[in-house]
């Protein structure tokens, strides 16, 4: 293994969601701590021998069942304290699907769901500040 004179920050990859007519976002409520019980973006932690929009990918299909074939790059989140568990920082991706795609939650996940954009239940780390901010740079809301 290395050894690194420097602390090296985790790497996620969160997706944002969308039916496309109806603006429904993709929840999962998480089945771990931290934040158990709340709902947030699906994704997690990326593996060493992946790509960013491949981790994100495998993460949507793990969580939710959803097979999202095309995903663009939104932004990286990278605020100090928005995971408890350390200093983790996130790269978001966002796609969307039929109006007609089903979810199930697995893996961490203990449900995944579509909800009204624009009426969101309450989020875990810093999920509703970078969907506020995806509302009004990528959907002009």
């Amino acid at each position: 293994m290395y050894s690194y004179k420097y602390p090296r920050p985790a790497l996620t990859t969160d997706g944002i969601v969308l039916k496309k007519e109806s603006k429904q976002l993709l929840l999962i409520q998480r089945g771990i701590e931290p934040y158990k019980g709340k709902w947030a973006l699906p994704g997690g932690f990326m593996e060493m021998d992946e790509l960013l929009v491949d981790a994100c990918k495998r993460e949507l299909m793990e969580e939710t069942g959803l097979e999202v074939l095309e995903l663009t790059q939104f932004t990286a989140a990278d605020k100090v304290d928005r995971d408890p568990r350390g200093r983790t920082i996130s790269i978001l991706f966002y796609g969307y699907v039929a109006e007609d795609a089903v979810v199930k939650g697995g893996d961490d996940a203990a449900k995944a769901e579509w909800f009204p954009i624009d009426d969101l239940p309450e989020l875990a780390f810093d999920h509703a500040d970078l969907i506020a901010r995806f509302k009004r740079e990528i959907l002009s809301l």
